[in-house]
């Protein structure tokens, strides 16, 4: 193999266990949360921030830089106020989530 037909396959694997990651992660706080009270915040915020650094990563590995999804999320987010979404007309969690993302900019 030359150097560049590892380096692609290299890639392909990484992608490969970004994918199984987001998956385990995701099927973990299913677990998690089929226990109920019993299952502790710690372990439910690990889950969540390993799906989050997984997607990140699985996105540089597509080719999507960090803030190319960081400017989809906020957009997301900004629609997400203007449309009205349950979570933000009931809870306004958009709106919580929009500031604290600006405050961490600040």
């Amino acid at each position: 193999m030359k150097g560049g037909d590892i380096d692609i396959a290299k890639n392909v694997r990484l992608v490969e266990w970004l994918k199984s990651e987001i998956l385990t992660s995701a099927a973990e706080l299913f677990r998690l949360l089929a226990r109920g009270m019993k299952a502790s915040q710690d372990a439910l915020a690990d889950c969540l921030a390993s799906m989050i650094i997984a997607a990140y990563l699985l996105g540089k590995r597509l080719g999507i830089p960090f803030q190319v999804i960081e400017n989809k999320i906020e957009g997301k987010i900004r629609l997400g106020i203007i449309e009205e979404h349950d979570v933000e007309k009931h809870y306004g969690d958009l709106t919580a989530l929009g500031s604290h993302l600006k405050a961490r900019k600040e």
